[in-house]
């Protein structure tokens, strides 16, 4: 099934990615990842236009080979779903796409290059990416071909009530705006329905006194491509926790300290201890401050933020210092400064909640990838006989 589809989305993943790297690399788009302008932009875009328009005409030339051998029976399947999670993709490729090239468009029409904000990607893609989360916790319980809605909605059942208990309970202690509240229970939901299939593999050898982790190895080794699936979607909920810490918890400050005083935001408390200028390697010029960090009142860390200036090509460079944790990261950013004798400085602070899930999402989407691409144990090849007068001799060939 839907193979001129996968090959028109490989085509197109390969012409964006090219794409990217035109606009980037040539300065058509200004940005904080763009180059400077390059003579090689004109000639890099009849590149990707010809491997483009070469790729889509070999596939409608090839056509005839990409027929589909089975047709959508129905659609509440797994197949079914797998397809609106394509859809899903292409939608937030087209809105991020837009977005993007919307500068060119509009100088290119109105004489005027009109840019796009965070706020317009945060909303547009927001919807979108909460669907396609929604749909990676249930679309492993679909059955192939056709799926019983009775059958689904039993599986549905405990993950759906114990995700709506736990996020009731953490959003009425935390008092969380709404949409937080829907984004937890949302990831919630999903990890719930997920460990649900992995216990519902395991239970049955576990009634016969296997050892839990023995049990999940065999599980794991019987399917690979099934349970690394499942692992992977794992790692997306919990990139996705970075994101939604980052919209719905993150909070920030900006205060000019003098020496001894401190800065409070959230539980934590930041004191300015001192700010000193020296030399550093690589022709630097090197401005730290010393900072001490609190939590409720107990110190945690001394944070040493700073600012970088090379010489040579008379550019900047704010380091920050950064304390990390699994629930939040906090920044300290040095932004301002008093020139005569260092009396008082300005600081930015950041408490980021939740972002080291998504780097710890990412080494988990790697491991469901190895898993699910793992080569199977091979099956022992069985001696195949065959019937001779008066006796069974083995086939050659057959190992014996």
């Amino acid at each position: 099934m839907l193979k001129v589809w996968s090959v028109a989305l490989i085509i197109l993943t390969y012409s964006l990615s090219l794409f990217g790297t035109f606009i980037t690399r040539t300065g058509v788009v200004g940005s904080v990842h763009a180059f400077g302008t390059s003579a090689l932009g004109p000639v890099f875009f009849v590149f990707i236009s010809f491997t483009f328009v070469g790729s889509l005409a070999l596939m409608f030339k090839r056509l005839d080979t990409l027929k589909t051998e089975h047709e959508l029976q129905s659609f509440i399947s797994r197949e079914a779903v797998f397809l609106l999670q394509n859809l899903l993709f292409l939608a937030i490729t087209f809105v991020v796409f837009w977005g993007t090239v919307f500068p060119i468009l509009s100088e290119l029409f109105v004489a005027e290059k009109i840019t796009v904000g965070p706020p317009y990607f945060k909303k547009v893609t927001a919807p979108l990416f909460s669907v396609l989360l929604l749909l990676m916790g249930v679309a492993p319980l679909f059955a192939w071909r056709k799926q019983a809605a009775k059958r689904l909605g039993r599986m549905l059942l405990y993950p759906f009530l114990l995700s709506l208990v736990w996020a009731g309970v953490w959003g009425y202690a935390h008092r969380m705006h709404p949409a937080a509240y829907f984004a937890l229970w949302l990831v919630a939901f999903v990890v719930l329905s997920i460990l649900f299939e992995f216990w519902k593999g395991m239970r049955a050898r576990m009634a016969r006194g296997e050892n839990p982790l023995a049990t999940l190895q065999k599980l794991i080794a019987r399917n690979h491509r099934r349970y690394g699936g499942y692992i992977i979607h794992l790692g997306v909920v919990m990139i996705g926790l970075g994101f939604i810490g980052d919209a719905y918890f993150k909070a920030e400050t900006q205060v000019a300290l003098a020496r001894g005083e401190s800065l409070t935001i959230g539980e934590y408390s930041l004191r300015f201890d001192n700010l000193e200028s020296y030399p550093g390697s690589d022709g630097r010029e090197v401005l730290e401050a010393t900072t001490s960090l609190y939590k409720n009142g107990e110190f945690i860390d001394t944070m040493k933020p700073r600012r970088d200036f090379f010489i040579v090509q008379q550019q900047p460079s704010t380091i920050p210092a950064v304390y990390s944790t699994p629930a939040e990261d906090v920044y300290v950013l040095l932004v301002g400064w008093e020139e005569i004798g260092f009396s008082s400085s300005t600081f930015k602070v950041y408490i980021n909640p939740l972002i080291s899930w998504t780097w710890a999402g990412g080494f988990v989407l790697i491991l469901g990838t190895i898993v699910a691409a793992w080569p199977q144990a091979s099956r022992q090849r069985k001696p195949s006989y065959a019937l001779k007068p008066g006796r069974l001799q083995p086939q050659p060939g057959s190992g014996d």
